[in-house]
């Protein structure tokens, strides 16, 4: 019996007859038009979205009560380390790292997450910072590519987030003003405006562009180069708000917390460090983005508030210690208190459960400074370490700390565990020796 129509589809009146009982066919994918077909095609499992939350402590730590005096796995764990010990199997600490040719003292902050050389010096234009790289290739997915954020940040000199044309990206420093942008829909009235905001500012953008050629014609060779990063980052800014503006009416999710309340000032700075740790644990959870960069600007940071001594100077001052036994305790309890929030971020990423896995399991965190030891200035023997993702932990790597192992190595590793393709990100020159993926 023919049962496939002129169109090599079988039709569902069909019968098939055998032992004298007629059995109507069940819905076969052969019975539906071409286009149709890919529905019963095996649906792939979608992996599980991929996430990185990079943190710079600007002042650093003291060396020698973070890094490990061993290497390897069964390393002992050093004074500050001990505050992370039930997490130490979901960590791996670096030590010997640096960014090559990255000196400039404090102004070596905003190369941490670009490693580009020589910040300090005259004409220095940073690159794309890790952040953004990430943004690039799968900012796309969520309503926010990236998130940078900071704790009492200098508003538009310092940040840890730059574009691929080497142009600042501001940081938010109030965790309620970005609860309100993660989470609160505007009313009607209000995302009409906003969208009018958007409309009006890509007009701008394009009349800014166009003027920008006109004037280029007219320049030298090194304005031409000035005006080129100059309209990249307007480029930019348009696909930024073309984006905004395709999310603007789609509904935001629902938080599972409330919205904080800001501290009264920069005194307060634990505890808007711990507010920042909470919305990128929320921001990650809720899927608004998968890319978020926190700067701890520590050396803009005043007599801060910490609860087991009384601190007498502002943090900076501190950090220029000399020795000195009064100081030392001061930055000890300062630094302590770091680990443990640090310790706190882990945990909430354990406890947020994502299906069989969770929250820490599918995200990178990156904690450490671009300072190896404030009290010099050295950019050197960084301090770093690295949680959660698809990398194998619980291990020190202890390189030369003489001559220091590129760290954009382990960017690489960072990203090729992400499911990015990379195996370069400025300086590197490979992946990191030592850390294997999952």
């Amino acid at each position: 019996m023919h049962i496939l129509s002129s169109d090599r589809r079988i039709s569902r009146r069909q019968l098939l007859r055998g032992a004298g009982v007629g059995l109507a066919l069940p819905l076969l994918e052969a019975m539906l038009p071409p286009f149709t077909k890919r529905l019963f095609a095996a649906t792939p499992v979608e992996p599980k979205p991929q996430r990185l939350f990079a943190i710079c402590n600007n002042l650093g730590v003291l060396p020698d009560h973070f890094f490990p005096s061993q290497a390897g796995l069964n390393y002992e764990l050093s004074p500050y380390l001990q505050e992370l010990s039930s997490h130490r199997n979901d960590f791996t600490v670096l030590s010997g790292v640096h960014h090559p040719g990255v000196d400039g003292a404090h102004s070596s902050d905003v190369s941490f997450l670009t490693a580009a050389p020589h910040p300090g010096g005259g004409g220095f234009r940073n690159t794309i910072s890790l952040d953004q790289y990430v943004a690039g290739k799968i900012g796309h997915h969520t309503r926010f590519p990236s998130l940078t954020l900071g704790v009492n940040a200098a508003q538009g000199r310092r940040s840890l987030s730059w574009t691929p044309s080497g142009v600042l990206i501001p940081c938010e420093d109030s965790a309620a003003k970005l609860y309100k942008q993660l989470f609160l829909q505007g009313s009607e009235k209000e995302i009409e405006k906003q969208l009018q905001k958007l409309k009006l500012g890509e007009s701008i953008m394009d009349t800014v562009a166009e003027q920008s050629r006109a004037l280029n014609r007219r320049l030298g060779a090194s304005d031409r180069d000035r005006m080129d990063q100059y309209t990249t980052a307007v480029r930019e800014t348009e696909r930024r708000m073309e984006k905004a503006r395709e999310w603007e009416r789609l509904p935001k999710p629902v938080p599972s917390a409330e919205s904080p309340v800001d501290p009264g000032g920069p005194a307060a700075y634990m505890e808007k460090t711990r507010l920042m740790y909470e919305m990128a644990k929320l921001a990650f959870e809720s899927d608004s983005t998968r890319s978020i960069a926190l700067l701890l600007d520590s050396n803009n940071s005043p007599t801060i508030n910490v609860s087991e001594i009384q601190i007498s100077d502002g943090y900076h001052n501190l950090s220029h210690h000399g020795k000195d036994e009064n100081k030392l305790a001061q930055l000890e309890a300062i630094d302590r208190n770091h680990m443990r929030l640090i310790s706190q971020l882990i945990s909430s990423f354990k406890e947020s459960k994502e299906g069989d896995s969770n929250l820490l399991d599918n995200s990178l965190i990156l904690y450490g400074s671009n300072l190896g030891d404030a009290n010099k200035h050295t950019t050197s023997n960084m301090p770093m370490l690295v949680a959660g993702g698809r990398l194998k932990h619980g291990q020190h790597l202890a390189f030369d700390r003489d001559n220091n192992y590129p760290l954009p190595n382990l960017f690489v590793s960072m990203l090729q565990s992400m499911g990015i393709e990379a195996d370069k990100f400025a300086s590197s020159t490979g992946t990191m020796r030592g850390l294997d993926l999952t």
